[in-house]
């Protein structure tokens, strides 16, 4: 093969990996995975990252040069890349802060680095792709995002696609109480908030032709795609992608009419598509849907309206804690971890766990208050509080960078080389960008997001510096020149290192996946409480990927399984099981020390452990592992719960009466405690008035029960028959 013919099937090779990024990166889900959405997207990925990569070695490996073009974004890339790498080495959990939280995936350094690669690959190549790339790569997205509306729209109406994929059936009876796409629609990509984000993205890309078309065939179906577009977006209600959006369209309107006046006849155009738009289907804010009430223009109708409506909400809901309420908990929690770990923070991606460090009480008396938060649903914070000061501020001068270089390019009205459609694009692009700013803002980065993050400002840097690309002469391959030289065996040896590498690294993502199959089908079966199955599975889980998760999740299975075990009289086997529970456990505890979900595990296992061997030393390791546990997360209330019922245990063993008066005492104080911390939860109460009833403070449990009866339901009868028991 000559090497002009390589080098055209490399670029092009190039170009599909970019190509399948944003047309299969959004639609790519499955319900065989732990999570079905971002796991999957993120492996993905990391798939087309390795392959973009290999190409791109390829290539300089074939044209005896390093082909890394410059960029005006080098340096702040470089700051933030380096702050990344700090943090994930002081990290409270490498593991996590290097492949991100299990669960969520993206953001940690892996992710980072891919994002990077695809960067560099991009800026460094766009010189050698077809004339049309980026044009057509820009179309590409849209398409993407039209498939995206096209399978989660009828959701909305009852018939969900992924649930007709999924469980073979054309409804949303598929889903759990979590996920109701009929009153909030999250289609492919897993949740309202992100689907509204991705869109916002796409509805600028999408405004970039609707301006730019001058055929009208082509322009109706512009239009139709943003009115697609932007219901889909309402029917998300999402707060925060509609603000992004209005914001982003009202510094688009500003900035195309100082581009042409001509574009005020589509300004209008759209902006009465989207008022209409908003008038029919509402935006699930009440505060602005009020003023497209119509029945509000008589004052009559609008008070019998809100007689009628006012107080069945209030009932319903009265035990959900608005969103916004506990948004403010969180985001005082990583105010609170970043001015505890200024510098590099707890590490990247480690949020999770660290937040159990500085949890506000507050917290307890939400609707959400057992919920793990892996995120602060604000990425400036969650940078703030896992990376630190410098990480945020080096995230804060990538953006800023690209903001000042965007718009000092749009400012630019003495360039005579930018044409009008290229300032559009910029005002576009620019509205796009701004958009994830927003969302994030009030949310945190996705897979999908995080490639518009980074490749946004790289479409930014070949538009502005096409001409310099074109003469630049050290990174321009000439083909011409390199029709007749041949591969070298030197260049020939690097190509299969390169090849054993990129398949290696395409095997580790695909065990990777396979390992997560293994352990979902394990979690699956330690719920429904087959523990040698589950067991079988998450072994098979390690042997394809390390993962701490998975090791904490076996160690929990087989001490379960060993106190099966010994209830059927096995008794070796139960010893061996109790050994290797706790084998896993340690080593999980090792690889995650600050990990109070691993020490509470560790608890929990050591009550099966006395329930096998009825040695009270392995309730003082659990009460051991408790206040480890406690010196993580101080505002847990199910740390002092869980020690008070230890406690018990060891009054119920203890063979004195001074011991029996002591364990006695800090049962109680530990009840006391947890009720301290969540003063709202009946069971705590009721735990509390049982402990004074097995102490034989009858008064004190009387007292207890009736307090159960006043403040939660007077017609309890659980409680009524423990009073009668006394």
């Amino acid at each position: 093969m000559k090497k002009s013919k390589l080098f055209v099937f490399l670029n092009k090779a190039l170009e599909f990996c970019y190509y399948s990024l944003f047309i299969f990166t959004p639609l790519i889900m499955t319900s065989i995975t732990s999570e079905l959405f971002e796991f999957n997207k993120m492996l993905f990925i990391y798939l087309i990252t390795t392959l973009t990569l290999f190409f791109w070695l390829v290539k300089m490996v074939v044209a005896n040069k390093i082909i890394i073009k410059k960029t005006f974004f080098d340096i702040p890339i470089l700051i933030f890349f380096l702050s990344q790498l700090l943090s994930t080495l002081f990290s409270v959990d490498r593991h996590t802060s290097i492949f991100g939280y299990y669960g969520r995936f993206n953001g940690g350094l892996l992710s980072t680095v891919s994002y990077i690669i695809l960067y560099y690959a991009f800026v460094s190549n766009y010189q050698d792709f077809s004339e049309n790339f980026l044009s057509r790569l820009l179309k590409t997205i849209v398409s993407g995002s039209l498939i995206v509306i096209l399978w989660g729209l009828p959701g909305r109406f009852g018939y969900d696609f992924s649930c007709f994929v999924f469980a073979g059936q054309l409804n949303n009876n598929c889903w759990t109480n979590q996920f109701r796409p009929a009153e909030r629609l999250f289609s492919t990509l897993g949740q309202p908030n992100w689907l509204g984000a991705y869109l916002a993205v796409c509805f600028f890309i999408g405004i970039y032709f609707f301006f730019k078309t001058k055929d009208t065939k082509y322009w109706i179906l512009n239009t139709i795609y943003l009115l697609l577009n932007f219901i889909t977006l309402l029917f998300t209600r999402s707060r925060s992608s509609l603000m992004a959006t209005g914001v982003g369209f009202l510094l688009f309107i500003f900035l195309a009419l100082l581009i042409s006046s001509k574009n005020i006849k589509k300004i209008l155009t759209l902006g009465l598509l989207m008022f209409f738009s908003i008038v029919i289907f509402k935006t699930g804010i009440p505060q602005v849907d009020k003023f497209f009430d119509w029945r509000s223009l008589k004052k009559e109708i609008k008070t019998v309206s809100q007689t009628e409506t006012k107080q069945p909400v209030q009932t319903i809901n009265s035990d959900i804690t608005e969103s916004g309420d506990i948004r403010r908990i969180v985001w005082k929690g990583a105010l609170e971890l970043g001015k505890q770990y200024p510098i590099f923070g707890t590490g990247v991606e480690t949020f999770a766990y660290a937040y159990y460090f500085v949890r506000p009480k507050d917290h307890n008396l939400t609707s959400e208050w057992d919920y793990l938060y892996n995120k602060a649903h604000n990425e400036y914070l969650n940078y703030l509080a896992t990376t630190g000061f410098i990480g945020l501020i080096s995230y804060l001068i990538m953006i800023g960078t690209v903001l000042y270089f965007l718009i000092s390019n749009i400012k630019d009205q003495r360039s005579k080389t930018q044409s009008k459609d290229q300032k559009l694009l910029y005002i576009s692009l620019l509205g796009a960008y701004l958009s994830i700013l927003i969302t994030n803002f009030f949310g945190f980065s996705i897979t999908v997001v995080n490639l518009f993050f980074y490749l946004i400002p790289a479409v930014f840097v070949i538009e502005v510096q096409n001409q310099s690309l074109a003469t630049d002469q050290q990174l321009l391959i000439n083909n011409n020149q390199l029709k007749i030289t041949k591969l070298s065996n030197i260049q020939k040896t690097f190509i299969f290192i390169l090849l054993a590498s990129s398949f290696y690294f395409l095997t580790s993502i695909y065990r990777y996946w396979l390992a997560d199959i293994n352990y979902t089908k394990g979690d699956t079966y330690s719920k429904l409480g087959q523990y040698q199955e589950a067991a079988n599975f998450i072994n098979k889980a390690l042997s394809y990927k390390y993962e701490h998760v998975y090791q904490d999740k076996l160690s929990s299975v087989l001490a379960n399984l060993a106190f099966i075990s010994a209830y059927q009289k096995q008794t070796d086997l139960a010893k061996k099981l109790v050994y290797l529970s706790k084998f896993y456990n340690e080593k999980s505890l090792q690889a995650s020390p600050k990990n109070v979900l691993y020490w509470k595990t560790k608890a929990k296992n050591y009550y099966f452990y006395y329930q096998i061997s009825q040695n009270i030393e392995d309730v003082k390791k659990g009460i051991d592992a408790l206040k480890e546990s406690r010196s993580l997360a101080p505002t847990d209330p199910k740390i002092p719960y869980s020690l008070a019922i230890f406690y018990s245990l060891l009054y119920d063993e203890a063979k004195s009466l001074t011991e029996k008066n002591h364990d006695q005492t800090l049962s109680i104080k530990e009840i006391n405690n947890a009720i301290d911390l969540k003063s709202n939860d009946r069971g705590y109460y009721l735990l509390k008035g049982q402990l004074h009833k097995k102490f034989s403070n009858r008064e004190e449990a009387r007292e207890t029960f009736q307090f159960i009866l006043d403040k939660f339901n007077p017609q309890d009868e659980e409680v009524k028959k423990e009073i009668n028991s006394l």
